[in-house]
């Protein structure tokens, strides 16, 4: 955090030595006087269907929001956010209230407001004017309760780009994905086959609102796309052609301006590109401003790619004489694989460890399938089965993903996980089936019930019950250590037993005996708590340099 705080006071500087770079980008609308700018009429059939025209947002038994829109880039807009509109005002709220938790003092969210004027001065000049277009029309519909921060429709871009500034600074880091693809032999009938767990994660009540959408543009290829309210761009997807994108952040240096964010380019492929070749030459027409793996499956080619891209370099990475691919958050490719940031993520993160675990998982699973890819998606276990603890960031499952998905381009089959998690049904949609000419008939769900994937087992478990709660308690915990509070050794034993694999629940114990100068317990938690599985290199110096401060102390 106080680097993040820094680093606000560093821009915000720079923002007062170029202020007027940024008044341009606050006055910037896109140009839309050549569409019918007529706002939609919604009619609500229920609590959970409203519809427009042709089109309609519907949710279904498994509490997955399906999104239906056609037209041009402002019909598209329009009809998403007055379709969305509810949800589209609850979702800004929850988004600011998060970033509310994070710099809670008005002054330092002053200085983030500056900071995001400055460093998105740009990002205008750097979105294709289609999808400028779409932006303003869902922005009509947002809330007016954050016009401090920016009006409408420049918050609303600046949204598209919370992805890439999430991850490039530090403080804010809100992803860690793992995405894995198998064709010819590896996959069950040859066809590629894609899974991923999407793991943005900004709180439980972000992802209660998943939205499947499927677009009919005027221009471009029919898609999907997981989404939630307000956001445009894609970052899990498949078009009518068969070709997928999904993104992994990987290690980036922070940049000084923002560019394309990922979402924006991958939306841009989505649409546009009907097969690998076409995917790659998009992508290098566009400047990114953080590193990111862009996994790419395509039917027509049948099989799958990396494009690598970072701000100053783009890399293909494909697997000669190989039918499997995988991707977690770093670079595999030539060109990107030996920078310093890559390396670093590679030696000091758990990117290396989640690979490792799909790697692992593929070897003992010889032919993949839509059941066995949510079963991958869905372990919580590391490797060689190792008991991690729920909720460790080492797992696959970390148990804090927005979304899982799975993709068989060749059928154009996609399905999607509802809540919690990826343990929910993983609901099964058609997009031959969706896209076919819409009749007037009863708003029903796109889904293909017969082709659903069941809930995690796990959902009925103890071990989950005791998750729930474990993270209720960890939340009080984190709090009594903030204000220094004392803790009942009952709580303590509690909290440890709800998730004993977890290295977290002794190590946080340490630091509350280290507090309270309780030096022999202390050393006890923090020798235990390095008896497991410890999610990356750096916490495991923090806890060893917290042992050496205790044995000086207790000679």
């Amino acid at each position: 955090m106080k680097n993040l705080i820094k680093l606000l006071f560093f821009f915000s500087f720079l923002l007062m030595l170029a202020a007027c770079g940024t008044s341009k980008s606050m006055r910037h609308k896109p140009e839309i006087s050549q569409y019918n700018t007529a706002k939609p009429i919604v009619r609500k059939q229920s609590d959970s269907v409203f519809v427009s025209g042709k089109n309609s947002l519907l949710k279904n038994k498994q509490g997955l929001w399906e999104l239906y829109v056609e037209g041009d880039p402002l019909e598209i807009g329009l009809n998403t956010g007055a379709l969305s509109d509810s949800l589209l005002k609850n979702q800004e709220h929850i988004f600011f209230s998060k970033i509310k938790d994070i710099v809670p003092s008005e002054f330092q969210q002053n200085l983030l407001r500056n900071f995001l004027k400055w460093y998105n001065r740009k990002l205008y000049l750097n979105v294709p004017e289609e999808y400028q277009t779409e932006i303003f029309g869902v922005s009509q519909y947002t809330s007016h309760d954050f016009d401090n921060i920016a009006p409408q429709y420049q918050r609303s871009l600046y949204l598209h780009a919370a992805h890439d500034i999430g991850h490039a600074l530090q403080d804010l880091a809100l992803v860690g994905c793992s995405s894995f693809a198998a064709w010819g032999q590896k996959s069950e009938n040859g066809n590629l086959i894609l899974g991923r767990n999407f793991d943005f994660y900004v709180n439980d009540a972000f992802a209660e609102n998943k939205i499947v959408a499927f677009i009919n543009p005027k221009e471009g290829h029919q898609f999907m796309m997981v989404t939630w309210p307000g956001m445009i761009g894609a970052v899990s997807g498949m078009n009518k052609e068969g070709l997928t994108v999904t993104i992994n952040a990987s290690k980036s240096k922070i940049p000084l301006i923002a560019k394309t964010p990922i979402s924006i380019l991958t939306r841009e492929i989505l649409q546009h590109a009907k097969n690998i070749n076409e995917s790659i030459a998009i992508a290098k027409k566009r400047k990114v401003f953080v590193s990111e793996s862009i996994m790419v499956g395509s039917a027509f080619d049948n099989k799958a790619i990396l494009i690598e891209v970072s701000p100053n370099k783009m890399d293909i990475y494909e697997v000669p004489n190989s039918d499997q691919l995988f991707c977690s958050n770093h670079f595999q490719g030539e060109d990107l694989k030996n920078e310093k940031q890559n390396q670093s993520q590679i030696a000091n993160s758990h990117s290396q460890y989640r690979f490792g675990r799909m790697q692992e998982l593929f070897a003992e699973n010889p032919k993949i399938n839509p059941e066995i890819a949510s079963q991958i998606l869905r372990n919580k276990d590391g490797l060689k089965n190792t008991a991690l603890g729920y909720g460790n960031e080492k797992a696959l499952n970390q148990l804090m993903a927005h979304h899982g998905v799975i993709f068989k381009p060749k059928e154009k089959l996609v399905w999607v996980s509802a809540n919690p998690y990826q343990l929910g049904e993983f609901v099964c949609y058609n997009l031959d089936s969706i896209f076919k000419e819409r009749k007037a008939k009863s708003i029903v769900s796109f889904q293909q019930k017969n082709l659903n994937i069941a809930k995690d087992p796990f959902l009925k478990t103890i071990q989950y019950k005791n998750y729930q709660q474990f993270r209720i308690e960890d939340d009080k915990i984190d709090l009594y250590l903030k204000n220094k509070e004392v803790i009942s050794p009952e709580f303590i034993q509690q909290y440890q037993s709800l998730n004993p694999d977890y290295w977290v629940v002794y190590y946080k114990a340490g630091l509350y005996f280290y507090q309270k100068k309780q030096y022999q317990l202390s050393q006890t938690n923090f020798e235990k708590a390095l008896t497991k599985e410890i999610t990356t290199v750096p916490d495991k110096a923090g806890i060893e340099k917290y042992l050496k401060k205790i044995k000086r102390k207790l000679q």
